[in-house]
């Protein structure tokens, strides 16, 4: 049985979203591979079961067409080996985690990861009698200090959670592998459209396919995909833990393939008007996003990515919580929500992550924006009503930009 059919002459990427994980022939001719619910899958003959067994899913836990079509899709746009399917994108990177890690070992984590992947790290890596260790995300000197021989990982996250920093992923990936350590990276942010990770020295490349993948904010999945060298590991962690995707998700996710390009490029063209816009907001000190040239992280972002997201972070000047319920208060289409990569924006206050060093030197409250898919001129309207409002200023006090000439500076890498 053939699980995908595309054309070996298929390069561009758009025509491949349009054609990975797609067999019409085997699926009475559907355009869409139907959802596969099921447990037992049932053998006519001990010879079909013996080849099932050994080459094809036997159980509907070890996967379905369905389940194997948007895992091989993922692993070609990866760039990888294999890929496996995980409940979701938290699932993902524990599992990454265990699936690398034995009793004695050591991690070195970026700093600036995923706070939930922080806890798993600090709590349940802790009782397995795992030693966690953090270093600077941008400094490969502090990661080359802290490895030994022991450390059996090193886990990254680029941009970093919540301030977006850009890691030199190259030079921290030869580190880890002069200590044949593996490398983990969330890849969540860029998708695998902008950013390669398996060319850049990664072994395991992790999506939260909630979020941008799925994109409708109506589904939870990860997805892991692994090196040859690193997938055994993987995938006989997640078949000893249990852990499958949903057969409704995972269809979600396989359709939300078909527009990742053209979302990608609307979410990176909104992201960065925002981003540009909000910097001459007098209530802003910073905008954290790798794609403006003024970021710390510009060079090495524009050296390694192929483009950037809809996600990124505004640093305020002091504001009180009054002025703040104002702010969001008077936001008419920025949800106050958690998670991202919808076609819809999102605004959320959010603690500034703490760090080995302490806490980071923002002055006022830090903002996580996720521009979704709506007009952009009205959206850089609603933001700059409501930051108006906070600072009890006239509308008409402080005028935004002109949008069209901030979209003619995105740069839209084809």
């Amino acid at each position: 049985m053939r699980y995908l059919q595309v054309e070996k002459d298929v390069r561009d990427t758009e025509t491949l979203l349009c054609r990975l994980g797609r067999a019409p022939a085997e699926h009475a001719g559907m355009v869409n591979v139907p959802i596969y619910r099921g447990s037992t899958i049932i053998s006519e003959t001990l010879e079909e079961w013996d080849i099932r067994n050994k080459d094809y899913p036997s159980y509907g836990r070890f996967g379905t067409p369905l389940s194997r079509a948007l895992e091989t899709a993922i692993c070609k746009l990866e760039g990888g080996y294999r890929s496996i399917l995980f409940p979701s994108g938290q699932s993902a990177c524990s599992h990454s985690l265990l699936a690398c890690l034995k009793a004695g070992d050591s991690v070195l984590i970026s700093d600036g990861v995923y706070s939930p992947v922080r806890a798993f790290a600090d709590n349940v890596l802790a009782r397995l009698q795992i030693k966690a260790e953090y270093f600077c995300s941008t400094k490969p000197s502090e990661l080359a200090a802290k490895i030994s021989a022991k450390t059996r990982a090193v886990y990254l996250e680029s941009p970093s959670s919540m301030t977006f920093e850009v890691q030199d992923v190259p030079a921290l990936a030869a580190i880890a592998h002069l200590s044949d350590a593996l490398v983990i990276m969330d890849n969540t942010w860029a998708t695998p459209l902008y950013f390669r990770p398996f060319e850049h020295g990664v072994d395991i490349s992790i999506q939260a396919a909630t979020k941008y993948i799925v994109g409708h904010s109506d589904a939870f999945l990860g997805v892991a995909t692994a090196n040859e060298a690193a997938w055994h590991a993987l995938k006989s962690t997640a078949q000893h833990f249990g852990e499958i995707g949903a057969p409704d998700d995972i269809y979600l996710a396989l359709r939300g393939i078909r527009t990742l390009g053209l979302r990608m490029r609307r979410h990176w063209e909104n992201g960065l008007v925002l981003a540009q816009n909000l910097q001459t907001h007098p209530a802003v000190d910073r905008v954290l996003h790798p794609a403006l040239p003024n970021d710390p992280g510009h060079v090495i972002w524009k050296r390694d990515f192929l483009g950037a997201s809809g996600l990124f972070g505004v640093v305020l000047k002091p504001m009180s919580p009054p002025q703040l319920s104002v702010l969001f208060n008077s936001l008419r289409l920025f949800g106050i929500g958690l998670s991202w990569g919808g076609y819809e924006s999102l605004a959320l206050l959010v603690e500034p992550p703490k760090r080995m060093e302490g806490s980071l030197p923002f002055p006022g409250p830090l903002l996580r924006i996720h521009a979704g898919m709506e007009s952009p001129t009205e959206l850089i309207a609603d933001l700059h009503s409501a930051l108006n409002a906070a600072c009890e200023v006239a509308d008409d006090t402080i005028v935004p930009p002109e949008t069209s000439e901030l979209v003619s500076q995105c740069q839209i890498v084809s």
